[in-house]
């Protein structure tokens, strides 16, 4: 079980703005809603829960900067230390009243991941990690997947939507990995995605156009769970090139062999 300092800070936000999605959750139907472009939707239950944890992580750690989804970003006197957050990683699916979205915490320490939560209230399922403390899922370790054979490899991806350029080039990635593989999912949360990655639940991930709050939890928690991550041309900076690829050590090269094939 994983109970550092700076987890239980972080555990403990996330499932103090968790009380507010869930009830909103419940009345979804009722939301106000406002849009701010093609198919992104942010709704008060989203500026509620940002609100929360800049509050609560700004308490407990009043130096420290951020990066948020709605708030942007917010200098602090610690240069070294910045909070990624992203209050609800799944928007579209919880105004749609589909239980797949959670919140985003990380910690990005010297320009690198540190720590990271990512909690889906609705399961309850908290998954945490900390560089060199592993990854866990509510107090269980997590390993990636051990799989080795392709063919019996389980792949999630996000599909580029109405807004979004690059139509074309997914459906030739999606094309690529379906032909080999024993599927493909698009849950509609990255944040998730990621998560399920470090849990073994899939064999590899892969994603363009993301933000670093889309990223940057599930980044630590695959690697601590002994995955590897990189961009999609295997270099190791998601933020500048807004692509991920997150994989066991065996399916890693073979996802960015494939994407590469299908000239990303």
């Amino acid at each position: 079980m994983l109970r550092t300092p700076l987890v239980n800070v972080m555990t403990a936000a996330a499932q103090k703005a968790a009380r507010g999605l869930i009830r909103d959750f419940g009345e979804v139907e009722h939301l106000q809603v406002s849009k701010k472009g093609p198919a992104d939707f942010v709704s008060l239950a989203d500026k509620r829960a940002e609100q929360v944890l800049f509050e609560e992580l700004q308490k407990a750690r009043p130096k420290y900067g951020f990066l948020m989804e709605e708030r942007g970003e917010v200098a602090g006197s610690d240069t070294s230390n910045r909070w990624i957050v992203d209050p609800l990683d799944g928007t579209t699916n919880f105004l749609h009243g589909i239980p797949q979205f959670a919140i985003s915490i990380a910690l990005e320490r010297d320009g690198q991941a540190f720590a990271g939560v990512i909690y889906n209230p609705i399961s309850d399922e908290m998954f945490a990690a900390e560089k060199g403390q592993g990854a866990f899922l509510n107090g269980r370790r997590l390993r990636v997947s051990a799989r080795r054979d392709i063919g019996s490899a389980l792949f999630s991806t996000g599909i580029p939507f109405q807004g979004r350029d690059g139509h074309d080039p997914f459906l030739t990635q999606l094309r690529e990995v379906m032909a080999v593989s024993a599927g493909v999912r698009r849950y509609g949360a990255a944040a998730l995605d990621l998560a399920w990655v470090a849990a073994g639940r899939y064999e590899g991930f892969w994603e363009r156009g993301l933000s670093p709050w889309d990223m940057a939890a599930g980044m630590i928690l695959v690697t601590e769970a002994g995955g590897f991550v990189s961009d999609m041309d295997g270099g190791r900076d998601p933020f500048t090139s807004r692509s991920i690829v997150a994989a066991n050590a065996d399916m890693h090269p073979v996802l960015l062999d494939l994407l590469a094939k299908a000239g990303k």
